[in-house]
């Protein structure tokens, strides 16, 4: 079976940091690209990050390059998200994602985590 768990989210004050992990199992993990998406209340999904499998090259979306680092740990079946200088604007559920492509649109990926709740306070 094919699970993937997100954890890390939180509250967090503006400017703070939180580091969301997320544990792969049932599949082999380094034939995949990674990804992590983010969900606000009332907008569409949206891509945040994603990392190849091929040659671990790495995509952000505008609104978190500078703030934001994707790393995938092959060895322990998980994927990370380093999120910095946190705003609330940033506040979302954040997914991961697994699929054959490192894209940033969120219907190419095949498998999904169940999500994280980030909050940022002003």
């Amino acid at each position: 079976e094919v699970q993937l768990v997100e954890s890390g989210g939180g509250l967090v004050q503006a400017g703070g940091s939180l580091r969301l992990s997320c544990v792969a199992s049932g599949f082999t993990f380094d034939d995949y690209a990674k990804g992590w998406f983010r969900q606000a209340p009332g907008k569409e999904r949206e891509g945040v990050s994603s990392i190849s499998h091929s040659d671990g090259s790495t995509h952000y979306a505008d609104s978190v390059k500078g703030r934001f680092t994707i790393s995938s740990d092959d060895a322990k079946n998980t994927v990370y998200l380093q999120m910095n200088n946190l705003k609330p604007e940033d506040t979302a559920i954040y997914y991961c994602a697994v699929g054959e492509v490192a894209t940033m649109v969120w219907y190419e990926y095949d498998y999904w985590g169940q999500g994280t709740q980030v909050t940022v306070s002003s």
